[in-house]
């Protein structure tokens, strides 16, 4: 039982570490592409905002598979 909650533990930390790894390499690419962007139009300032924010959803999807993962490794 402790061998299966210590892999279903490891499971759920990969699915937020690696999640939150490929969010911030997406908002670092979006972020210095949104930043250039502002430079040459400035009216643009909420549509930057939105495509950074889009990857963050991501890592809430990690989350909640991580939560997934360990309600049902515990029952």
């Amino acid at each position: 039982m402790a061998i299966d909650f210590g892999m279903a533990a490891i499971g759920a930390a990969l699915a937020i570490g690696l999640a939150a790894l490929g969010t911030g390499y997406a908002q670092a690419k979006i972020g210095s592409s949104g930043m250039a962007l502002l430079a040459e139009k400035e009216n643009l300032r909420a549509f930057v905002l939105i495509l950074v924010a889009i990857p963050e959803t991501m890592v809430i999807l990690g989350f909640v598979i991580a939560i997934l993962i360990l309600t049902y490794s515990i029952g």
